[in-house]
Parts: C-alpha cells; sequence; structure tokens
C-alpha cells in the first residue's frame, strides 16, 4: 500500500515523479524482473530477499512495506477452529521463501506438531480467496488484502493473525539493486523518504486510510475500494506501516525460521544483506501533507 500511495500523492503535490510503479501478481516474477534488471526496486517477502541475496543476486533490502498484515484463513462453516486442527489439511502459501510460509511452521511448532502434518502448495495471492470457495483447499496463510476478500465474501474466517504468533511481525520489504545504490544513492533515498513519508500518512488515521483505499483499489489495483477499506480498517491497526526501518531483531529471527527448515544454507550478517543508510536518514520524514478530502463538498 506504501508504494502506489507514494506514488499518487507524489504525482498529485509534487512536479516530478518518482518512479513508475508496476504490478507483479506473484513474487516468483518480481524476482526474475530483479535478477534481469528489467526493475530495479522491488517489494519481495523478506525470506525470498534473504535466499535471493544469500545465492549472490546483487539486492540489498533498504526499508520494510509494512508491518502485520497477514493472517492465516480457512472455511467459515468448515471444521478448522484451532491450529491443531490444521493437522491433515491443505493451506495455501505465496511462497516456499515467505513469512506466510514461516508463520504457519512457528505455529504449528509452538502446538508441537511437526511441518509435515499439514500439505502446503504455493498459490498466486489472487487465486486463494477463489479456491477457499470452491473447497480446493482447507484455507491460506496470505497478505491483506486476500484475508479480507474471503472475510467479506462470507466462506472465509481468520484463523489467527501473524502477530499473535510472530510478534513485530513483518512480511514484504523493499530491495533495490546494488549498481543502483552506488550509482544513484539519492535516487534511492528519495524513493525510502517518500515510502516513510506514506507510512507515517497512513497511520495518521481513518480519512487518510479510507482515500488510500479509494484511489489504491481503483487506480492501481484494480480492486473494491469496499475491500481495501475493510483491510485498512477492521481493525485499524490490522495492517500497520510504521515503524518501518529494518531492524536486527527482526531478521535474526526470519534467518533462524529460515535456517530451520532448509531455506538457508548459512547464516549472513545483517550488513550483508541489509543497507540501513537510508533508513537512518528517512527516520527524520513527517507524513505526507495531503488532504484533498477536506476540499469536497
Amino acid at each position: 500500500m506504501a508504494c502506489p500511495v507514494t506514488d499518487y500523492i507524489a504525482r498529485n503535490s509534487l512536479d516530478d515523479t518518482l518512479f513508475i510503479p508496476k504490478m507483479f501478481q506473484g513474487f516468483p516474477e518480481i524476482k526474475e524482473a530483479l535478477i534481469s534488471n528489467r526493475m530495479q526496486a522491488g517489494f519481495l517477502v523478506a525470506p525470498m530477499a534473504l535466499a535471493l541475496r544469500s545465492q549472490g543476486v546483487p539486492i540489498k533490502i533498504v526499508y520494510l512495506g509494512h508491518r502485520y498484515g497477514s493472517a492465516v484463513v480457512v472455511s467459515k462453516n468448515g471444521p478448522v477452529r484451532h491450529v491443531p486442527d490444521l493437522v491433515g489439511k491443505t493451506v495455501a502459501v505465496p511462497s516456499r521463501f515467505s513469512d506466510e510460509r514461516l508463520i504457519i511452521l512457528k505455529a504449528l511448532k509452538e502446538h508441537g506438531l511437526p511441518p509435515s502434518s499439514v500439505k502446503l502448495v504455493e498459490m498466486s495471492p489472487p487465486d486463494v480467496a477463489g479456491a477457499l470457495a470452491a473447497g480446493a483447499v482447507d484455507g491460506f496463510s496470505m497478505g491483506e488484502p486476500y484475508p479480507s476478500q474471503a472475510e467479506m465474501g462470507g466462506f472465509g474466517r481468520v484463523l489467527f493473525h501473524a502477530k499473535e504468533y510472530w510478534p513485530d511481525y513483518m512480511s514484504c520489504v523493499l530491495v533495490v539493486r546494488d549498481d543502483i545504490i552506488s550509482r544513484r544513492p539519492q535516487a534511492v533515498q528519495v524513493l525510502v523518504d517518500g515510502i516513510a513519508r506514506s507510512g507515517l500518512w497512513l497511520d495518521q488515521g481513518r480519512a487518510e486510510r479510507e482515500y488510500a483505499a479509494e484511489f489504491v483499489g481503483r487506480y492501481y489495483y484494480s480492486q473494491p475500494p469496499a475491500l481495501l477499506r475493510h483491510a485498512l480498517l477492521e481493525p485499524i491497526d490490522r495492517v500497520q506501516y510504521t515503524p518501518l526501518a529494518p531492524r536486527e531483531a527482526d531478521f535474526n529471527l526470519v534467518q533462524d525460521l529460515m535456517l530451520e527448515h532448509g531455506l538457508l544454507n548459512r547464516r549472513m550478517a545483517f550488513e550483508e544483506f541489509v543497507d540501513i543508510q537510508f533508513a537512518d536518514k528517512a527516520q527524520h520524514q513527517t507524513a505526507w501533507k495531503y488532504a484533498p478530502w477536506l476540499l469536497e463538498d
């Protein structure tokens, strides 16, 4: 959400374009675009960003996209009422290298259940709600707005939000190619500053989130604004956009889980995959001064 908000407000309040946003339907496509240099910056799930860096892909994390905002959803009238009820069930996740997969494994472990007790299948995020409604899967672990889509459709129920098992849960991170960081650090700083200002703006209150749901739904995601309003406001802390600076302790936990489940072949130093300079400078930013709804009749 912070990405299209930054683009929209910048285009409507400044004289220059910060970047050209492009929407992808899945994380593998984003990965390939970054590797081939068809895209120089992008939002990836954190474990995928770490795995790519460990494999030599020249990217670094410079900021976060949001905190919380992911949930495990099951059939509203189905038999799954508690985490142990997931045993023997099929659950969709966006990628093998995703926080959404790790949160399922983390919840299973806390209930003394092995990873093999649940069948995890990879599925493109836009497809999971339909798969749950059709009974093709028993549940899914995904970021918003897909949990909200299942809730509003009347066929899904949140089994648990990620933050219930993972305090300070983070999902998407902003990555930038190394060559851009080296050649155009000021451009990277402008981008990170914009994301920071958008996060602060979104966390100001209901009016900002309601307005963001309208223009992001209509002009960027082709999704009903009512769906995004639900994801942003029911409740208002369902997704949080501050603080977004990368923190070493958060990534230590991600690495611990990835190593435990064979997703990394070695532990990396924080500085190997995060360039903190941009977040350090962005901490002095303030929210966008943008409230066009005050001018509306």
